[in-house]
Order: structure tokens, then sequence, then C-alpha cells
């Protein structure tokens, strides 16, 4: 009897051993609220698996346009932010909802279209003036309509073109409400015009007769950033894990990682960290 109280003995802490290794592993987790082009294009896949093997840390990603990644952020349902609409983002750190921002990397958006080019924009690097011509032609556009950081950035696009699209537009300007992804499959099915960011361009197979027909304009710049979402608000942050991602992305290692990430042979961010440690 005394043996076989032993061996329960034993087992009921080999039971409660496990549990509580298990909650430990299961703790080393964190969860990551980020754009649409961040997953589509790639990147997580390329980086992930580096910083996760060297700090054991698994990162769940939550891919959505910015505005929603935000208010997911503001629920407190995610660790860190990692998006791309800078002026959203001071905001969401300025109400407390995140701490310090930091720079991690950049691109540029390109306005997509098709062959056909019915506003006859092919080859400008004047953005306003290519919407301008859109607009007054009413070819069919695509927007995302999503409150992403794509969306964001196309409607202050045609804000500096001069035009206040929500009086304009008509049954050229298709609204989706979808991602990039959706957008772009949309507007080759239409031979419509999009904005893309170009890292999404890159990586999309599904491109038929669509085309970039606009580029170069500095006014096309993508910068992303990322943030910790304050645990003071969420005492349910993983704060010191979210912390060591974001440590790692904009050390010379993550932004290395993020520099070599290329499809067919074109990188698609380029690390700017530095600038957010000023």
């Amino acid at each position: 009897m005394p043996n076989r109280l032993l061996f329960s003995a034993i087992a009921a802490v080999a039971v409660l051993v496990s549990a509580g290794v298990a909650a430990f592993a299961q703790d080393r987790s964190i969860v990551v609220a980020s754009t649409t082009s961040t997953q589509d294009s790639g990147l997580f896949e390329h980086i992930l698996p580096l910083f996760e093997g060297e700090s054991g840390i698994d990162v769940k990603v939550v891919a959505q346009g910015t505005g929603q990644a935000l208010e997911t952020g503001r629920r407190g349902d995610a660790d860190v932010i990692f998006v791309h609409a800078k002026a959203q983002e001071e905001e969401f750190v300025s109400d407390g909802f995140g701490l310090k921002r930091f720079d991690v990397m950049y691109n540029d958006f390109v306005l997509v279209g098709p062959k056909s080019d019915p506003a006859g924009i092919g080859g400008s690097s004047d953005i306003a003036a290519a919407l301008d011509a859109i607009c007054s032609t009413q070819a069919p556009f695509v927007s995302r309509g999503d409150k992403s950081g794509t969306h964001s950035a196309e409607l202050k696009l045609w804000q500096d073109a001069g035009i206040d699209i929500s009086a304009r537009k008509g049954d050229w300007y298709r609204e989706i409400g979808q991602g990039m992804g959706a957008a772009l499959n949309t507007a080759g099915a239409m031979n419509a015009y999009v904005l893309s960011d170009r890292a999404t361009w890159l990586s999309f197979k599904n491109r038929g007769d669509l085309e970039i027909l606009v580029e170069g304009d500095r006014r096309l710049f993508n910068q992303y950033g990322i943030m910790l979402v304050n645990p003071q608000k969420h005492p349910s942050v993983k704060a010191e894990l979210g912390q060591r991602f974001i440590d790692w992305l904009i050390s010379p290692e993550g932004q290395e990682a993020i520099g070599e990430y290329e499809i067919g042979g074109k990188q698609l961010f380029f690390p700017n960290a530095e600038q957010g440690r000023t």
C-alpha cells in the first residue's frame, strides 16, 4: 500500500510539472497586429523563423488593415502593433494606447492599372496629375475602402491632387472594404486602376493585364512603424516578450533580415530603424 501511495504521489507531481511546463511554453508567445502587406508579401515567413529560433518566442500575426490593427491594440487584443500610417500611429501613442514608436523600414506605393491605360497616365511620376486624369476620365478605380494604411495614403493623395473624392466619386470608383490582394484581384477583373504597396505587388501572382503605371513620386513614400501596446492600459499585454521582438526587429540583425528579403531579385523593404532611435 505505501508503494502504491508513493507512486500516486509521484504521478500527481508529474502531472503538475507537465502542466506547469505547458503553461510556461504557452506563455512564450505574443500577438502582433500588423498589416496585410507585411503578411501577404511573405516578409513574416522570412523573418519570424529567425527571431523565434533565437528567442524561443512564438509570434502569432493578426493581419489586418492598419486601422483595424490599431483598434485591436486599443482593445488590448495584441501585444505589438506593426503598421504603416505614421500619423495614426503617433495618435495611438499620444492617446496612451502604445509606448514609444520606432521606425522599422520603408518601401513605396505604386499606381497599378491596365496595360490599355484609358486615362493615359503610363510612365508618369506625378501621382497628383495621374489621379486627376483618372477622375476626369472616370476611368475605373478600385479603393480598398478599409481604413488601412494604404487606404489612408490613397485618400491623402486625392486630397493632395485637389480632388474631393467623397464628392466626385461615382460608379467608376469602387470601394471594396477588403485587403490589398482582394483589391488587386478586383482591379484585374475590372481593368481598373489601384494603389498598391510595392511589396504586395511584387508578390502578387494574378497580375493579368495589370502593370505599374506611376511610380517614383516622393509622395508615394511608405514608412512602417512598430509599437508596444501599453501594459498600463492592458495588464494582459506581454510587455517583456513584445519588447524583445521590437528590439530584435530594430537591431542590426533584424534590420539585416528585413533587407535580405527579396522576390525575383528585388528587395521589398528597406530597413531604416536608426531614424526611430533618435
